[in-house]
């Protein structure tokens, strides 16, 4: 196997119309290959010994180029390549979006005897984006979540999510986020200052938001998809329940991870289902 890579985008998933292209020192082109559905490229073109340039593109991704050494067994083996998507720090055209929860997510990690993780999910939850004309740093995003939605897999232990203990839903039905700012954190990122009252407690949180794109969908509407993560501490919204287990290790963390994706459509309301 003369060359072999995987294209992946920043969250992992496989990139299937990259194509490689590999060109000796005088800019020659010596290999051109396509990736296949899983994002790999391989072909057996054997290679001579040298230093090469690899060249990945994909459309609607920022084209990488980086440095290769063929060996005398004549592979080149490239690795994972990580491509981001092409617009920089734009966000998606102006005008009111509305998040589709059939294709979105509201999750949260916690860690659990110290060792290993739980994952809980929100079904039940609406969110709004308004993407500003003149100054996108004026963009807007609230959301709402039905705090008794939390699923986590577990039947007794989403019960007890619900209680007084945790999330206390009977009191507390809604979880809301509203934005307060905007600002821009890198190339491709972007950190959205707002506001999280749960259990009826208002805290400051920010969210690292990656704007993937925007794109046709099959009925006729424009979708753009998300990426955010942000970092809660229960202690924050006085959920301070816990049990230790032994040499002080807590059953459950304090610190939740928090991992929305989500895919919002253009407009003011969803399309008719």
């Amino acid at each position: 196997m003369g060359l072999t890579a995987r294209i992946r985008t920043r969250d992992g998933w496989a990139v299937s119309h990259a194509v490689v292209t590999v060109t000796d020192m005088t800019g020659t082109q010596v290999v051109r290959a396509e990736a296949d559905d899983e994002g790999v490229v391989r072909d057996a073109t054997a290679l001579a010994p040298g230093a090469y340039t690899v060249i990945v593109t994909a459309v609607g991704y920022a084209p990488v180029a980086s440095s290769a050494i063929v060996t005398a067994s004549g592979r080149a083996e490239v690795g994972t390549v990580t491509l981001a998507r092409q617009g920089g720090t734009e966000l998606p055209p102006p005008g009111p979006w509305t998040v589709d929860p059939a294709h979105s997510t509201v999750g949260a990690v916690a860690q659990h005897l110290g060792i290993s993780s739980v994952r809980g999910r929100f079904t039940d939850f609406s969110a709004a984006l308004e993407i500003a004309p003149d100054d996108v740093t004026k963009s807007r995003v609230d959301a709402v979540i039905r705090a008794a939605s939390i699923d986590t897999g577990n039947a007794m232990r989403d019960q007890h999510l619900r209680s007084a203990d945790f999330l206390d839903t009977e009191r507390f039905p809604e979880i809301a986020y509203r934005s307060t700012g905007v600002s821009e954190a890198g190339p491709d990122r972007w950190t959205v200052r707002g506001e999280l009252t749960m259990r009826g407690i208002v805290r400051p949180v920010d969210l690292d938001l990656a704007y993937l794109g925007t794109g046709a969908d099959p009925w006729g509407g424009t979708r753009a998809a998300f990426r955010a993560t942000a970092e809660l501490h229960r202690d924050d919204f006085a959920m301070n329940y816990n049990q230790v287990v032994q040499a002080g290790i807590a059953a459950i963390g304090t610190t939740l991870k928090v991992e929305l994706d989500v895919q919002a459509v253009q407009g003011e309301s969803l399309p008719p289902a």
